[in-house]
C-alpha cells in the first residue's frame, strides 16, 4: 500500500450526516471530520420523506472540501440507516422522495401480510425481525398508496446504493444493506422472489447484491471536475451503517457483546451464520448480514431517539437545555424511580416525547417525572434495564457467556448511560469509539484495495488508533428488584394506548 491512504466516509444518520476522512498507514487510523449536516425529515400531510437532493449535495459539498485541501482520495463509500428506498423508472427518474421508516403509512400492513406469508416463514427465509418499517410492508404500502408507482418502476435502490448510482452511474446493492428488507433469503443470499409473489410485488425491480468491500465504480468525471478531486474508486462497504460500527468493535475473541448506540440501540453478538430458531423470533431478535461472512444477530431497540425527541419539544418550547446539563441533571435524580418499556410502540412516532413519557407513567400506576431531569433519568435508567433483559435473552438464546459489553457510536459519549449500562449488566462496559460506523465504513474499504486481509486485523487497528473507556459495573443499585418490578406493574401492551 502507499505510505499514506486517504478514504473518504460519508456516514448518513438518521439524524444527521457526517464526510469523515480517514487516513491510514498501514497500523493506525486517524479520523478528521471535514463536514457534518443535518438530515431531517421532510412533512407532507401526516407523511414523512427523506430530502435525498439536499444529501446529495452534501455528499457533492464534502467532495469540494478534499478537492479544495488538495486530498488525493483512494476510495469513498457510504452508508447509511435500513430499510429505506427509491424507486427509479426505466429513464432513471426517481418515482417520488424516498419515504421515512417512521412514516405512519405501514400501519396494519404487516398484519395483512402475515395472512400469505406466516411469520415463521418469514422469520425461517429472511431471519429478520418482524417490524412495521422493513421494507416489505413499505413496498406493500406503495403497492395500496399509489398503484401505479410499482408497475413503472424499473430498480429499487436502497438509500447508499440510489446515492452511489448518481455517483457512479451504476445501479447494485450491497449484502448488508440488503439484508435489512426482509426480502433477502439469509441462507441462500439471494431475494426471496417467490415470497415477493405471493405477497404481489415485483421481485424483478430488485438490484444485482455485491458483497462488502466491492468497487462500485468510478465517480462521474463531471462530478469529481466539478470538486475539483481526481478520479476516485467508489466503493460499497459494510453500507449497513450497523454492520460498519459492528466491524469496528475493538474486540478479541467471541464473549462480547455490543451496543452500537444512537437514535437506535443495536443490541447484539457476533455469529458465523444466522441463528432463525422460533425461540429467536419469539424474542424479536434479527440477523443482519455482517463484513466478512459475518453475521450481525441483534435486536433493535430504541436508543437516544427518546431522549432526542424530548430536546426536540423543549427546544420548540424555548427550554432548549445542552445535552451535557441534562445528562448532569439525571445523574442527581433518584435512581431506577420511573421506569418505561423503551420498545413500547407509543414511543416509536414523532410526537411530544416528555408528555406521552409522563402518560406512560399515569397508565402504569407511577408517578410521572416532573422535570427533564427526572425525564432523561427515567429514559437511560430504562435503556440500561433494557439492555440487561436483551443480554440475557442473547446469552440463552445462543448459549455464549458474555463478559464485556463494548459501546460504539454517539451514545459511548454518554457517561451516564455507559456507566448504567455497566451497573444493569453486570459486565465491564467498554465505551468507544465515537465514530465506530465511519472507521468501519474506512476500514472495509482498505480492506478492499488489499490493505487489510482480515476482520481481526481491521478490529486491531481499531483498537490501537482509538481511545477507549471502561466502565467497571458498581454493587448494589437495585436492578433486579427493577427488572421484576418492570415485568409485573410498569408495562402496558404494545396495542395499547398511551
Amino acid at each position: 500500500m502507499p505510505a499514506t491512504a486517504h478514504h473518504l466516509a460519508l456516514d448518513l444518520g438518521a439524524s444527521s450526516g457526517r464526510a469523515m476522512l480517514g487516513t491510514f498507514d498501514g497500523q493506525r487510523l486517524k479520523i478528521e471530520e471535514l463536514h457534518r449536516f443535518p438530515n431531517e425529515p421532510l412533512r407532507s400531510g401526516a407523511g414523512y420523506s427523506w430530502n435525498i437532493a439536499q444529501l446529495f449535495d452534501e455528499i457533492r459539498r464534502a467532495l469540494s472540501i478534499c478537492g479544495t485541501r488538495g486530498v488525493r482520495l483512494d476510495g469513498l463509500a457510504i452508508d447509511t440507516w435500513g430499510v429505506d428506498y427509491g424507486l427509479l423508472s426505466a429513464g432513471g427518474e426517481l418515482l417520488g422522495r424516498p419515504r421515512h421508516y417512521r412514516d405512519p403509512r405501514t400501519r396494519g400492513l404487516m398484519e395483512q401480510a402475515l395472512q400469505r406469508v406466516s411469520r415463521d416463514e418469514f422469520y425461517a427465509r429472511t431471519g429478520v425481525q418482524l417490524m412495521p418499517f422493513n421494507t416489505v410492508f413499505q413496498l406493500l404500502a406503495d403497492a395500496r398508496d399509489d398503484p401505479a408507482t410499482l408497475p413503472a418502476a424499473q430498480a429499487l435502490l436502497f438509500m447508499p446504493d440510489l446515492l452511489n448510482s448518481w455517483l457512479t452511474g451504476v445501479r447494485q446493492s450491497e449484502r448488508t444493506i440488503a439484508s435489512t428488507s426482509q426480502l433477502y433469503d439469509a441462507v441462500r443470499e439471494e431475494w426471496a422472489a417467490d415470497l415477493m409473489q405471493r405477497l404481489g410485488l415485483p421481485a424483478a425491480i430488485m438490484p444485482a447484491v455485491a458483497p462488502p468491500g466491492t468497487v462500485v465504480g468510478e465517480l462521474r468525471s463531471e462530478i469529481a471536475q466539478e470538486a475539483g478531486v481526481r478520479s476516485v474508486s467508489v466503493i460499497a462497504p459494510a453500507s449497513h451503517d450497523t454492520a460498519s460500527a459492528v466491524a469496528a468493535v475493538p474486540a478479541v475473541g467471541s464473549d462480547w457483546a455490543y451496543i452500537s448506540s444512537g437514535t437506535w440501540s443495536l443490541v447484539g453478538i457476533e455469529l458465523p451464520s444466522p441463528l432463525r430458531t422460533a425461540a429467536a423470533l419469539e424474542a424479536g431478535f434479527t440477523n443482519e448480514a455482517g463484513a466478512c461472512g459475518t453475521t450481525c444477530f441483534l435486536k433493535n431497540v430504541p436508543g437516544l431517539w427518546l431522549m432526542q425527541e424530548c430536546q426536540r419539544i423543549w427546544a420548540s418550547q424555548a427550554r432548549e437545555v445542552p445535552t451535557d446539563r441534562l445528562t448532569a441533571m439525571a445523574e442527581a435524580v433518584e435512581p431506577l424511580a420511573v421506569l418505561i418499556d423503551p420498545e413500547h410502540s407509543g414511543f416509536a412516532d414523532f410526537c411530544d416525547m416528555p408528555a406521552r413519557i409522563c402518560e406512560y407513567c399515569t397508565a402504569t400506576g407511577q408517578r410521572p417525572p416532573d422535570s427533564p431531569g427526572a425525564i432523561v433519568r427515567c429514559i437511560l435508567d430504562s435503556l440500561a434495564l433494557n439492555y440487561r433483559m436483551t443480554l440475557a435473552a442473547l446469552e440463552h438464546l445462543t448459549g455464549r457467556p458474555i463478559r464485556v459489553v463494548h459501546v460504539v457510536g454517539g451514545g459511548s459519549l454518554n457517561r451516564l448511560l455507559c456507566q448504567l449500562t455497566a451497573d444493569a449488566v453486570g459486565r465491564s462496559v467498554v465505551a468507544g469509539p465515537v465514530e465506530a460506523t465511519a472507521a468501519g465504513n474506512i476500514l472495509v474499504q482498505a480492506m478492499a484495495r488489499g490493505h487489510l486481509r482480515s476482520l481481526e486485523a481491521l478490529r486491531a487497528v481499531v483498537s490501537a488508533s482509538f481511545e477507549l473507556t471502561r466502565f467497571e459495573p458498581r454493587p448494589g443499585v437495585g436492578w433486579e428488584e427493577a427488572e421484576s418490578r418492570l415485568r409485573a406493574r410498569c408495562t402496558i401492551p404494545a396495542s395499547g394506548r398511551i
